[in-house]
């Protein structure tokens, strides 16, 4: 029954199958779930998967090693290395050329210009370096930065496959020809399975052998018997100064300067530098001429010689400014330039004597009467408007400015206020009987005078002046002399704006402050004071009347 095609007619029913449904496998067991083998199929026939044929058994017991020698041991997996990490410093290096036209140019048409191409393995980036060579004129090195250099416009990448002795590889326009390569290039690319062809030669570059070709020309000028290292070697780092100056009145805005010539012992040469005075009205630029071999007389040179075109060498000067041509009073011409040495330093001195056997060197007396002028600033005359001080800070500057203060005065005699008593001197009988206080503050020299206010008097007492510098009668508005402390004392009289004050008392702080600073005053001042103030002191307190007077005393 089982041989017979699976069609209608053909098809019988076994009576004995009646559970067509697929058997349970999954349960929970304690908790867990659990999943079986399921023993029977579908209608109840028995699964055979745990049965082995005849072949299977064979190749079991006669191919199967495990059932001989047991389970293997497991094989432990090499660690994960990306690409990036393992390929890391890991660089091909190719050498190649190219050949740039040269154009305009009667000596050469083209030049070869070796380079070496990077390849950087972690990720395929290129770079292109051009050796330096001595006195190219070419800007060399790197050629070319380290980027992912496109091979064509479908967005291809030029990669290592691509590269190989003998073969061309074009980089933004311009072809490179690989001729050879490193070792470590050439065993990768065999490790590869990359055939690298054989190292091929450079063509030479003309322009370069023929440059060869000059350079190994021997000269035959005799070498010269005197050793410049030596003189280098035992003269460097001492300096011949001498002190000098140029006379150019002669010539129009010509002025009489002073400069400096320092002469190198190490190498011949020579510089002058200028000397600067306070507001000379020069530029502050400090060398007039630069360190070189100056001649004796630069136009004294072959005819033949281009000076348009060449500059001067040993070849056409010989004659070179020495230490023999220096020393004080002599004269020097450098460029057209007369510079009279009038004195040097003492090493200098040192140095002529140990070589030259001078011992005189008197300096010369280049000193002249300077004529100072000196012109006065014109002060406008005190129109009446502010103080005398505010008018001429408006003189002095083109922007009016306020006058500068004393603020050391100010801070060290803050609050320091010397009193005096005063009356008026008038011929008014009703004046003969004010009294007033003048206050003199230390700290600005202002004065302020008040009257203290008297009943049935007739007179408004209070503030008689604002707080003012006073002038003495004596001084001119040009130039005002004011009143100072030393001018306050017993019987002075001081006159303030057409009124006349006479001094008759003070206070005790006025005596201490006098006999701290003695001096500041004379004595008879002070002896006018302490004969006035002690015995007011020594008097008995009077009692406080209603009306009366009260006197106070600051301590």
């Amino acid at each position: 029954m089982e041989g017979l095609p699976f069609i209608p007619g053909n098809t019988f029913r076994d009576p004995t199958k009646h559970n067509f449904h697929r058997r349970q496998t999954l349960g929970y067991q304690k908790g867990y779930s659990i999943a079986k083998r399921p023993e029977v199929g579908i209608g109840g026939e028995i699964l055979h998967y745990n049965q082995l044929n005849e072949k299977d058994l064979d190749e079991l017991a006669n191919f199967q090693p495990t059932l001989t020698y047991g389970q293997a041991k497991p094989v432990v997996a090499n660690d994960f290395v990306p690409a990036h990490v393992a390929l890391d410093k890991k660089v091909l290096r190719f050498y190649c050329y190219f050949k740039e036209t040269v154009h305009e140019s009667p000596h050469e048409f083209y030049r070869v210009r070796p380079c070496q191409i990077f390849y950087y393995l972690e990720d395929d980036s290129i770079t292109v370096m051009e050796p330096k060579v001595e006195n190219s004129g070419m800007p060399q090195g790197t050629f070319l930065r380290r980027q992912q250099l496109p091979k064509n416009d479908q967005g291809d990448k030029w990669h290592w496959t691509d590269m190989n002795n003998g073969i061309n590889v074009t980089f933004y326009g311009r072809s490179f020809h690989i001729y050879d390569c490193d070792a470590f290039t050439k065993e990768f690319l065999k490790s590869e399975g990359i055939e690298v062809n054989p190292p091929e030669d450079v063509p030479p570059d003309p322009y370069t052998n023929q440059r060869q070709k000059c350079s190994g020309l021997k000269s035959m000028t005799t070498p010269s018997q005197f050793d410049k290292l030596k003189q280098f070697l035992e003269m460097d780092g001492k300096v011949l100064r001498f002190f000098c100056i140029w006379d150019d009145r002669a010539s129009m805005f010509g002025e009489r300067k002073q400069y400096i010539l320092h002469f190198y012992l190490s190498d011949d040469t020579l510089e002058v530098r200028e000397v600067h005075t306070q507001n000379d009205g020069h530029d502050p630029f400090p060398v007039l001429i630069n360190r070189h071999k100056v001649p004796k007389n630069r136009y004294d040179v072959p005819s033949t010689f281009s000076a348009i075109t060449l500059e001067l060498t040993e070849r056409e000067v010989k004659d070179y400014i020495c230490p023999a041509d220096l020393g004080i009073g002599k004269t020097v011409h450098i460029y057209g330039r007369d510079f009279l040495i009038y004195d040097c330093d003492n090493f200098t001195k040192a140095y002529y004597n140990q070589h030259f056997g001078i011992t005189d060197f008197t300096p010369v007396n280049v000193k002249e009467e300077e004529k100072k002028y000196t012109q006065k600033m014109e002060i406008a005359p005190y129109n009446g408007l502010g103080s005398i001080e505010d008018s001429l800070m408006s003189c002095v500057s083109l922007l009016p400015q306020p006058p500068r203060k004393d603020y050391v005065k100010m801070m060290e005699n803050d609050h320091k206020i010397l009193r005096f008593e005063a009356r008026l001197e008038s011929l008014r009988e009703e004046d003969k009987s004010r009294r007033f206080i003048i206050s003199y503050r230390l700290s600005d020299d202002m004065i302020m005078i008040y009257e203290p206010p008297v009943k049935n008097s007739g007179i408004i007492g209070g503030k008689f002046l604002e707080c003012v510098r006073v002038a003495k009668p004596c001084s001119t508005i040009e130039a005002p002399k004011y009143y100072g402390p030393q001018d306050f004392y017993i019987g002075a009289k001081i006159d303030v704006f057409k009124h006349r004050f006479i001094i008759t008392g003070a206070d005790h702080f006025v005596l201490k402050y006098m006999e701290a600073h003695k001096d500041q005053f004379p004595d008879s001042v002070i002896d006018s004071l302490r004969n006035k103030v002690l015995p007011e002191l020594s008097e008995p307190p009077k009692e406080m009347v209603k009306g009366g007077n009260v006197h106070l005393k600051r301590s």
